[in-house]
């Protein structure tokens, strides 16, 4: 399931990202490669989407939330 379907609160597992491999090499620079685990701590549209993980908080843009797909 996509990212931007996570209630606040939640924690998931990255399953993949379905983009081209620019997008996948930036969030990969960031920590968000698949296993890792995330936290959702804001998600209310249309604003940005924040995200923790391994201890560092991650602001995406929804667009770029949606393409992350977790478990």
């Amino acid at each position: 399931m996509p990212l931007t379907t996570v209630q606040v609160g939640r924690r998931v597992k990255l399953v993949s990202v379905e983009a081209g491999q620019g997008l996948k090499g930036r969030l990969a620079a960031m920590g968000l490669v698949s296993g890792v685990e995330i936290e959702v701590l804001r998600n209310s549209p249309p604003g940005p989407f924040l995200i923790a993980v391994k201890g560092s908080r991650i602001m995406l843009g929804r667009g770029m939330a949606h393409k992350i797909l977790v478990a």
